[in-house]
């Protein structure tokens, strides 16, 4: 399963989720059975084109239907701001999702 994070840095530790506007870089990360399995950094969404199944994004007011449209399950942090706490809220299912 891939997830896509917008962040302000390459950082896996340090990096924090930005709003889309304002991404700086595209954190990819990949996971298998509840565990975080790798994480890749693109400049541009567009230079990853293979099937992506969540995107997370730091809240529900920004614009998400490019997203849904791309087939993508779109959902929202509450209060998580790294990665590797965004991961955790995303195993326990602490996320919220986005729905028209």
């Amino acid at each position: 399963m891939l997830i896509w994070i917008c962040v302000d840095s390459k950082d896996v530790e340090n990096a924090k989720i930005t709003k889309v506007i304002d991404v700086k870089y595209w954190a990819l990360i990949e996971m298998d059975g509840g565990e975080r399995k790798a994480t890749t950094f693109y400049d541009k969404r567009e230079d990853f084109t293979e099937w992506v199944d969540f995107i997370i994004i730091k809240d529900k007011y920004e614009s998400y239907m490019d997203f849904m449209n791309e087939g993508m399950m779109v959902l929202t942090t509450r209060e998580e701001e790294t990665i590797a706490e965004i991961v955790e809220a995303f195993v326990f299912k602490e996320l919220d999702e986005v729905g028209l």
